[in-house]
């Protein structure tokens, strides 16, 4: 039997390749004849970067950048295999993490420290990008990081505008002659899973903000800041458009991405199961495994794990999923490709035992070892 295992990390407790190693442990004591193939999973966020130097290679680079309160802050991105492709994380370098709660205000974080990061990944010769950009803590439209990249922002008075969202008011001018020259050169793949526009009641101001700290008083003024930056932006970038989806992303980070650097809006899981040849896996295996830490209703919307069931589907090929806790909505997941899943909590446990990662490990492995003795008996 060839076993295909494409594990989410299970948040908090085991990463993509760690839960999928365990996975392999257990179908491989029930059946040491199983040949498994182990591919990372994850949808463009947090372990992304982990995910594909475990399982693909390559390096891991530290880099100190500018943080999202204007402080320095010590991120890492990777390099895969070949030294061409940067694998990059926002929320290293922008992160709501990075923001203590008591200083969360996106009117003055800023994403200069991401475009530090591209031009540090440049300068090591990478000209192939893929980006998450979940979890950050700004909404400054994503200029900070354009003015880490050469693009200039100015004011009335000809001068700079300040970082942060704030600045964004007195913008009268946007100019790319000092922008990098080798972003010409350059590819973008942006992991987006939102469908947000940039402006108005289902932008990023609005729907994002509170979250990141701002008050009902700053939304209108950030959403107005938004949306005369789009308006000048269009006079000298056509591909400009505030309400293509996702171009609200990450506070006005996909319609950055968008119009200054020609980027592609991708759902994340898409992206990386691209760049793992996932699908070419998934047509010659018997069996496709899949998982993360909880199973529901949410799962369903396009997170990683039914984004590999679909793949599998279109190969007719059947699919199980392990999760650390499964909710009552989870059954949806039926109509979503998975065809059978199991929680793997074994007896009454508190979440902190549960999520221990030498215990996540083992009940994973004997959840898989019971699942691949239940399809011999079926075989037989």
């Amino acid at each position: 039997m060839r076993i295909v295992v494409a594990m989410d990390s299970f948040k908090g407790s085991l990463s993509s390749p760690e839960a999928g190693n365990a996975v392999r442990k257990g179908i491989l004591k029930a059946d040491p004849t199983a040949v498994v193939d182990v591919l990372p999973l994850a949808d463009g966020g947090e372990g992304t970067v982990d995910a594909l130097i475990s399982c693909m290679g390559g390096e891991k680079v530290k880099v100190t950048v500018t943080g999202p309160l204007g402080e320095p802050v010590l991120s890492e991105y990777g390099i895969l295999p070949g030294g061409r492709t940067a694998v990059i994380e926002m929320c290293s370098a922008a992160g709501l993490p990075l923001v203590p709660e008591n200083r969360r205000d996106p009117r003055y974080t800023t994403t200069y420290g991401v475009g530090e990061m591209i031009r540090d990944a440049i300068g090591r010769g990478c000209d192939r990008f893929m980006i998450g950009i979940g979890g950050s803590a700004t909404n400054d439209g994503g200029v900070g990081m354009l003015q880490a990249l050469g693009f200039e922002f100015r004011n009335a008075e000809g001068s700079e505008i300040p970082r942060g969202a704030a600045g964004l008011k007195d913008l009268t001018q946007i100019r790319r002659e000092k922008m990098l020259p080798k972003l010409t050169e350059c590819t973008f793949r942006i992991a987006c899973d939102v469908t947000n526009p940039l402006c108005g009641p289902t932008g990023c101001s609005a729907v994002y903000g509170p979250q990141k700290g701002a008050t009902k008083d700053m939304i209108p003024e950030m959403d107005r800041s938004l949306r005369a930056y789009a308006e000048l932006a269009k006079q000298s970038f056509p591909e400009a458009d505030a309400d293509y989806p996702g171009a609200g992303a990450a506070g006005g980070m996909g319609f950055a991405f968008r119009t200054f650097l020609h980027a592609d809006l991708t759902p994340g899981v898409k992206i990386v199961t691209e760049e793992t040849h996932l699908e070419a896996y998934i047509r010659q295996a018997d069996l496709v495994i899949t998982g993360e830490g909880r199973l529901d209703g949410q799962t369903a919307s396009g997170k990683a794990p039914v984004g590999v069931a679909r793949i599998a589907k279109m190969y007719g090929k059947p699919v199980i999923a392990f999760a650390g806790s499964v909710a009552e909505d989870a059954e949806v997941l039926h109509t979503g490709g998975i065809d059978a899943f199991f929680p793997i909590v074994r007896g009454a446990l508190t979440p902190e035992e549960a999520m221990e990662p030498e215990r996540a490990k083992k009940n994973l492995a004997a959840a898989a070892e019971e699942a691949i003795r239940l399809l011999a008996v079926r075989q037989e």
